[in-house]
């Protein structure tokens, strides 16, 4: 039967594999990133549909990085100027021409590094903006689920995946469909992508926050703005980078 207490069952192991596993591309994508970031670089995180939470997780919180940008496929409309019925469309994201548009906007600079996330990495905006990213030399890493992607065809004219574009690939160790609980008669409930997305954004937070404090060097991190002093501090960070970061509401 279908509960709370077996969706948590399933999802422990889940979450130990990827524990188990991931060390060694959490500290390669680790690298990445301070390494941009000292270089005054801007993590540039996108997400479409579902995995716009795993960039919302690492953008603008309370102790994450201050120097990050949330690319969405709403950008088109809060930063560009199409109108806002194009957003209508729940295939969009499958568009390779918005990932121009979206890379455009975000004005990325030399030494940004992008983090792009699709739990099948293979629709055609998320493939253009990772084949963007490479192109124009920013380093890339790629967060997806190595079991779903190698059982889909590619949706990009070049027929390749996210996978095969990135520096660094962190498997989100969510099964093919995603979904965790099978269903009588076929199908299945409860997704668990967000889960380990969440958890994969927090342990690269920290281990780049680690190689800051290993150089003896302060990491730009927010606090909460709602505690004291949080909208001060948070200010003269993001001060430091004026232009270049993007908060809306």
């Amino acid at each position: 039967m279908i509960s709370a207490q077996r969706y948590a069952e399933a999802v422990r192991p889940v979450l130990d594999r990827l524990l188990d596993t991931s060390a060694d591309a959490l500290a390669a994508a680790a690298d990445l990133v301070a390494a941009s970031l000292r270089a005054g670089g801007v993590l540039q995180a996108f997400g479409a549909g579902h995995s716009e939470a795993f960039a919302a997780d690492l953008v603008a919180r309370a102790g994450g990085l201050v120097p990050t940008n949330r690319l969405t496929i709403h950008d088109l409309v809060l930063h560009g100027d199409a109108p806002r019925g194009v957003l209508a469309d729940p295939k969009l994201e499958r568009d390779p021409s918005i990932a121009h548009q979206i890379y455009a906007l975000a004005a990325p600079q030399p030494p940004d590094v992008f983090v792009v996330a699709s739990q099948s990495g293979i629709n055609g905006s998320v493939v253009e903006l990772a084949t963007l990213a490479t192109g124009r030399g920013h380093p890339l890493i790629a967060v997806t689920s190595a079991e779903h992607t190698a059982r889909v065809a590619s949706r990009h004219p070049s027929g390749r995946r996210l996978a095969d574009l990135a520096d660094v690939v962190l498997d989100n160790g969510a099964p093919y469909g995603d979904a965790l609980l099978p269903l009588e008669g076929g199908g299945a409930v409860c997704a668990v992508s967000s889960v380990t997305a969440a958890l994969l954004a927090q342990l690269l937070t920290a281990e780049v926050v680690r190689r800051f404090h290993q150089a003896g060097e302060v990491p730009p991190i927010y606090l909460s703005a709602s505690v004291p002093g949080g909208d001060e501090h948070n200010h003269a960070l993001e001060s430091r980078y004026a232009g270049r970061l993007r908060r809306t509401a």
